[in-house]
């Protein structure tokens, strides 16, 4: 019989750990909880399949400092970040340093389950030169004015911001949005964010 996968959740939020377990269960996963990275590290035991679901923010050790200390404790699971609004550089960094994947509070359940099930099944270390053929895009597809929202969206500002910024109306920046997933062939801003490190990784 196939083993259930094993979502370990790091969250110092109990409400969204009771949560967040839940909705594993729903789909017949296997969710393990910890209130700190310190108790993660303390009690993690490897099994397969797995992935691992790490708040950024937390008192004492954060996400993005527990992400850097599992290679020296030879946790080799992949890992999606957890990331409050305004957190998008935060979740930048967590996926140069490794992570498969970002998905920002609160979330969309069928986003979060889509977003498990690509990180169960994608390889730990994810080839670099396939993740580049995947996300690179030539961005003059956009126009400029498309390109200057872009840039913005992956800095993690919101609709209402860039409106400000671009003195657009909110509805403007959410029709431009559309145009760049689109235009792009994405559908999240994690993908936005991915395409804006590997095409400048290409340009470089």
């Amino acid at each position: 019989m196939k083993q259930r996968a094993t979502i370990h959740i790091v969250d110092d939020d109990e409400a969204m750990r009771k949560s967040l377990s839940m909705l594993i269960k729903s789909i017949d996963m296997e969710p393990k909880t910890y209130d700190s990275a310190e108790e993660f590290l303390e009690k993690f035991t490897p099994s397969e399949p797995c992935c691992i679901l790490l708040d950024v923010r937390m008192p004492g050790m954060s996400g993005l400092d527990l992400q850097k200390k599992l290679p020296q404790h030879n946790i080799t699971s992949p890992v999606v970040v957890m990331t409050g609004y305004g957190d998008i550089p935060t979740a930048v960094d967590a996926m140069k340093g490794g992570a498969i994947d970002f998905i920002e509070k609160p979330f969309d359940h069928e986003l979060l389950i889509r977003t498990l099930h690509n990180c169960l099944q994608s390889p730990v270390f994810p080839s670099p030169q396939i993740e580049r053929q995947k996300y690179v895009r030539d961005l003059v597809v956009l126009t400029p004015r498309e390109q200057e929202v872009f840039r913005l969206l992956v800095e993690g500002k919101i609709n209402k911001v860039i409106a400000g910024e671009l003195n657009l109306s909110v509805r403007t920046v959410e029709a431009h949005r559309a145009n760049i997933m689109e235009k792009l062939a994405v559908h999240s801003l994690s993908d936005l964010v991915k395409i804006s490190i590997y095409s400048n990784q290409a340009a470089h």
